[in-house]
């Protein structure tokens, strides 16, 4: 079966997903739309026989499409997916799903009650240090972990204001709050500290808390501490360590390191974590078995409600509880 597929955003991640989606057999990239006309065209024009739209209802309506890929930054989400919504088309989004709890929410019981495929751009749990991690975790008892996005602000002009990206925790560190979800189970309560030091000074219209650290409570007992900054010149630590009562387990993005008694082993992840988590797409797209797609609409919800609960929190100065 051919997929026909349109692409809403044609920014800098759109680009990994269509340097995958032009490898894969039988799929056509269709149409492209973007705020930007001239980006849509020049995205357009670089694959044959695509559309660039001015006009997202047009492309929905007149495209045939069999599923989008909605790559907008996070203040721009809601329309794009309401309106896939509505027409019964599947679609994968990039995170974060939005800048607040309440227009997820009320998208994602739509999508619920359509029953509609989708998925969302957690890519790190489809690295196979993730699933060698939930083996490992399997076999042991996890006390907590400590989770770490370390680096410096990305310059784009949204990003740096809180209206256009929720901040660093939202919009970044949230693959690693997703990935302790995912390999350690729900979040329960979160407490946090955020602060602005450098970047308010160092880039103008900065108002992105530029350091933060989130304690956070599991249901199953476990504590854990997510930090993280975005005022360093130099790239420094992105992971999730965590302790149990067999050793260490340091996920990276290039792979995992196992410390037990016996020593240290490490593992490397080999296969690109956003082709993979494509092809779960496409497959389901082709098929109706979802069982590839490892985050889905209704999943990802769980994860930005921990984020959103830790601004909350560091506004309010007091521990958010989440149901």
């Amino acid at each position: 079966m051919s997929v026909k597929l349109g692409i809403i955003g044609s920014g800098g991640i759109a680009s990994h997903h269509l340097k995958n989606l032009v490898q894969m057999k039988d799929v056509t990239l269709a149409a492209f739309y973007d705020v930007d006309v001239q980006r849509a065209q020049k995205a357009a024009s670089e694959h044959s026989g695509a559309k660039a739209y001015s006009n997202l209802d047009e492309m929905l309506d007149g495209s045939g499409l069999d599923g989008v890929y909605v790559c907008v930054p996070p203040m721009a989400h809601g329309d794009a997916e309401n309106k896939l919504v509505e027409r019964g088309i599947p679609f994968l989004v990039e995170k974060p799903l939005g800048i607040n709890r309440e227009l997820p929410l009320a998208i994602g019981e739509k999508v619920k009650a359509k029953k509609l495929i989708t998925s969302v751009g957690y890519h790190w749990r489809y690295n196979e240090s993730a699933s060698l991690a939930k083996k490992l975790l399997g076999e042991s008892k996890a006390g907590m972990a400590l989770g770490y996005w370390m680096g410096g602000m990305p310059m784009v002009p949204w990003w740096r204001v809180q209206a256009g990206s929720g901040g660093q925790f939202v919009e970044q560190t949230t693959h690693i709050v997703d990935l302790l979800r995912y390999l350690c189970g729900e979040v329960r309560e979160v407490y946090a500290a955020y602060a602005l030091q450098v970047m308010g000074e160092q880039v103008e219209g900065t108002d992105v808390p530029d350091v933060g650290s989130v304690t956070l409570k599991l249901a199953n007992g476990m504590v854990a501490t997510i930090s993280n900054t975005c005022l360093l010149p130099v790239g420094h630590h992105v992971g999730l360590d965590i302790y149990t009562n067999q050793g260490v387990l340091e996920l990276r993005s290039e792979g995992l390191r196992e410390i037990t008694e016996e020593g240290s082993k490490t593992h490397e992840n080999i296969a690109n974590p956003y082709f993979v988590e494509d092809e779960a797409f496409i497959h389901a797209l082709r098929t109706g078995d979802t069982s590839r797609i490892l985050s889905d609409y209704e999943d990802s919800l769980r994860t930005h409600d921990v984020t959103i609960a830790a601004n909350e929190s560091a506004a309010s100065g007091k521990p958010v509880s989440l149901n």
